[in-house]
Order: structure tokens, then sequence, then C-alpha cells
């Protein structure tokens, strides 16, 4: 790949560093930067974890002066707090459960900032992603990384072409002890830094508690309170809010009698407009189809049905699956029945190692 001016993206963690020295290392004109994302670094995550922070920033800072590039803050609170963080809350309160770091990559890192770099004059935006591009006679094709146990392709299957064409990825190869034991050797100080699992504008991990507050908060109209009912309508004990649960969810249901076979309860609908939680059986979990909105393919949209395998969570396994897109639709046909999937997560379509593209689960359709 001849040399290109190219913008880093540096999260304050190990695998952004890297991926901004390879870079540099392997010729390109390098200009790091930082992503600002809250208005109040003080409402936001606390400590080492690799996003978000102060102490990130600085790290960050420090990663580039090591690998010798510019260096810059970029300040995105307002957009970030508006396309991420309001979304997020619009998600929850009406029943959905949302994924707010693909929405990150959607609209900050792969929209906003993208826009930024080309607007002046830089060819591409490097990150620390585990997953792959390659060039082919068609266009360009985003890849899984090849160390599965990292593959962040899940949450890059909303990038469309022309946001891949100007996309690097330059640890796609490299498994993470590698990464680890590179940066030490570069004397990058992150080298043992933890990695950052956590939601990082919820401050301590309370996402429940978060919630109340930020909903509260913002005025909008959510319920205070409802029935835990079974699928038959019969009241099982109340709950606090139903934007508090996810489909699937087992704990903290506090029913306190029961189920007739001894058995867990699991959480299977939401309905904000009544306050009505449903639960049951794990059986009842079961899904063998969806229908996904607002579809993102990371090239032409399918023009017939395609075979194929889907990832339904960004820790999931892969299913195998038929998937018809249908304008503004995708219909989804799972081979391989999946439990706990709610609306508001995203369904990414592969094939082989290839992502063809993602949507927004609308509905799903339980198995018999």
């Amino acid at each position: 790949m001849p040399p290109r001016r190219v913008l880093a993206a540096m999260s304050g963690g190990v695998d952004s560093a890297v991926a901004a020295a390879r870079a540099h290392e392997a010729g390109h004109d390098v200009t790091g930067i930082h992503l600002a994302l809250s208005r109040n670094p003080q409402s936001y995550r606390s400590g080492a974890r690799g996003c978000c922070t102060i102490e990130d920033a600085n790290d960050a800072r420090r990663a580039a002066d090591v690998i010798g590039i510019p260096f810059y803050v970029w300040d995105l609170s307002e957009r970030f707090h508006e396309d991420v963080v309001e979304d997020f809350l619009d998600e929850y309160a009406a029943g959905r459960t949302p994924n707010p770091c693909l929405r990150c990559n959607e609209r900050i890192k792969f929209a906003a900032v993208l826009d930024r770099a080309l607007a002046l004059g830089f060819d591409a935006v490097v990150t620390g992603h585990y997953a792959t591009v390659r060039e082919t006679a068609d266009g360009v094709e985003l890849h899984r990384a090849e160390d599965m146990a990292k593959d962040q392709s899940y949450v890059l299957g909303v990038l469309t072409q022309e946001q891949l064409a100007h996309a690097l990825f330059p640890l796609g190869g490299t498994a993470k002890p590698e990464v680890r034991a590179e940066a030490a050797r570069r004397g990058l100080l992150v080298a043992d830094k933890p990695d950052s699992h956590d939601i990082c504008f919820v401050a301590d991990g309370d996402t429940g508690g978060w919630l109340a507050e930020k909903l509260r908060e913002s005025g909008r109209e959510v319920d205070s309170g409802g029935d835990l009912v079974d699928a038959d309508g019969s009241v099982l004990g109340h709950h606090e809010g139903s934007w508090r649960y996810t489909v699937g969810q087992r704990r903290g249901l506090r029913i306190g009698t029961p189920a007739p076979d001894g058995r867990p309860r699991y959480v299977l609908d939401i309905s904000p407009v009544s306050g009505t939680v449903t639960v049951g059986s794990r059986e009842e979990l079961r899904v063998d189809g969806l229908t996904a909105t607002r579809p993102r393919w990371c090239g032409a949209a399918p023009s017939g049905p395609v075979e194929c395998t889907v990832q339904l969570r960004a820790h999931g396994g892969e299913l195998r699956a038929v998937v018809h897109a249908r304008g503004d639709e995708v219909d989804v046909e799972l081979l391989d029945p999946a439990e706990g999937i709610a609306p508001g997560q995203a369904v990414v379509v592969y094939v082989g190692s290839r992502v063809l593209g993602s949507a927004t689960i609308a509905q799903t359709r339980r198995a018999a």
C-alpha cells in the first residue's frame, strides 16, 4: 500500500497505540487524535480502562510522543451525547436493547471523524479494531480478524463501502498477546493496561441505576413500575420500571413464587406502554426468525436469498441462516434457533469471514 496521510484514532488503550505505531512504521504520514466524548469528564467512567477518561487522553498523548507523531484532542462531546447517549436512552425507554459501541462506530468514529478527516485532507482513519479490509476487483470487503477471540467485525458491520475504502485496521492479523508484547518492545506504557469492557458513559457500571437517573432527568415518559406476568397473563410480581429489563434476563426478577417446574424464569417480552414485563421458561426464549430494519450494507445490498451465517451479539457465536433483503427491511430465517434475542440488537450478516452488512432487530419470531 503506498504511503498515505492518515489520522489515527487513539483511545488511550494498547490496541490503538500499536495500530498508530504500525501505520507510522509502514511509512504513512500519521497524526494521532483522541476523542473527548464527555461534556463533563467526571460523569463518565474513571480509571485506566482504555476509553473516554482524562487518564486515557494523557495515555494517548504519551503514546503519540513515544511513536513520534503529532497529537491533538478533538471535542466531539456534543455529537456523542446526541448520537450515542440520547439514542441509548431512547432505545431503553422504548423497550429495546441497543449496542452503544456499534452506534459510536457508525455515527462518531466513521462518520463524524472520517468526514472531518477527509475535509482536512487526510486519506484514511486508522483504528485499533480487530478486523481486516481486503481490496478486490469489485471494491473493498470487510472480513473477520484472524484472532476470533478478539474479532470486532460485529461492531463494524455498519460501515459502508465508502467508509471502508478510507479505513485501516493494522491489527486484523494479530493476536492480542502479540499486540501487548509489541507495545512493550516499543516502549509504550499502555502495554499492560486493562481492556475496556463496560459502557464508557456509565461511570460505575450500574446501567439500571444510570438509566433511572438519566431517564428521570430527561423528562422522557417511562413507566415507574408495573406487573411481571407469565405468558398467560397471570401476575407473578411487580417491578420498578420496564426499562430496567432486557429480553433473556434471568437475574433480578424478584418473583416470590417459583415456577411450577421449579426452573428459572427469563424475560420474554417488554411492553413500555403498559409497563408489563412477560417472563417464562428458557424454552420460550427460543426464536427461529426475525425482522430487522435500517440495514447498512458494506457493499451492494443482496439481490436475492442469501445462505449465510449471522451474529446477534458482540461476543456471540455464528448461526446458520437465510437472509432476504427487501428494501428497508431484512428478514432472517434462523436455521439454528437462538435464545434471548432482544429488539434493538444488531444482526450482522456473514458469508464465510466476509461481513455483508448489518441491520437493527425490530421483531423476533418465537420457535414452535
